[in-house]
């Protein structure tokens, strides 16, 4: 594709579920004038072309992993995508919702099952009785382990990549399984043999294909496959764990109270 373009061709995925049968392609012409992301091509759309169209945004930073759809097959976040960057030689782009979820309208998905296995994790922390005064003191060798897990913003995209999901909504999902790590590896957490059980279950870690496209589709480059495969690792000896477990946390305790 030349640079002198000056329009490109953006074909949306539209569906509205009240009076369609079946998703089908819509086709806008946008200026390229500014160097206009994705996400600036469809908010020119809606905003003078045609205001029905629908997708969800928020923070325009990717941090908030609102506007994640899939571009050309390939699932990222929108809003810093170049719009340029994703036109092939005819100056086309084609943009579609999440794939193996509900649509709700347009680029708009139900991520229900995806929040559920969230939740059902317990991605948050559980502390310890004795919490020390200020603070726990926790290594950076630990820190490190964790692979930069927690910087994962909930996009959806490693869910909506992965071909187990589009099989069966049962399974925990990459997502999850990542955020269930980060609470396995993290030394402060108390609740580590339950954590273990519940993923080694028939629809958790066993269930993953280790096919590599939630790596692919993480717009923060994390890599749920590598904490997927931790977690089986852990959940084999998921009891010798737990006593090395409180005795670590004694520790963590020990050592805030002599500071």
């Amino acid at each position: 594709m030349g640079n002198d373009m000056k329009t490109a061709t953006v074909r949306v995925q539209r569906f509205n579920p009240d009076v369609d049968k079946k998703p089908y392609l819509d086709t806008f012409q946008v200026s390229l004038e500014n160097n206009p992301t994705l996400l600036d091509a469809l908010q020119l759309i809606k905003t003078t072309i045609d205001g029905s169209v629908t997708f969800r945004k928020s923070c325009r930073h990717a941090i908030c992993g609102s506007c994640a759809m899939n571009v050309n097959g390939r699932n990222l976040l929108v809003c810093h995508q170049p719009l340029r960057k994703h036109l092939n030689n005819k100056g086309e782009v084609t943009i579609k919702p999440l794939p193996y979820l509900p649509i709700i309208k347009d680029l708009v998905v139900d991520r229900t099952a995806f929040w559920e296995q969230y939740l059902r994790v317990k991605p948050w922390l559980v502390p310890p009785p004795d919490i020390p005064e200020k603070e726990f003191r926790v290594t950076p060798e630990e820190v490190a382990a964790l692979h930069n897990a927690e910087t994962c913003i909930m996009c959806g995209a490693c869910y909506s990549a992965c071909s187990v999901v589009g099989m069966t909504k049962e399974y925990i999902g990459p997502h999850a399984l990542l955020k269930s790590f980060l609470r396995v590896i993290d030394p402060r957490d108390t609740i580590l043999t339950e954590r273990l059980t519940d993923v080694s279950q028939g629809d958790g870690v066993a269930r993953c294909h280790t096919i590599f496209n939630c790596i692919d589709a993480c717009p923060k480059g994390l890599d749920p496959t590598r904490a997927i495969e931790t977690l089986r690792h852990l959940s084999r000896k998921r009891q010798a764990l737990e006593k090395e477990r409180q005795e670590r946390q004694k520790t963590l305790v020990m050592e805030e109270a002599k500071r």
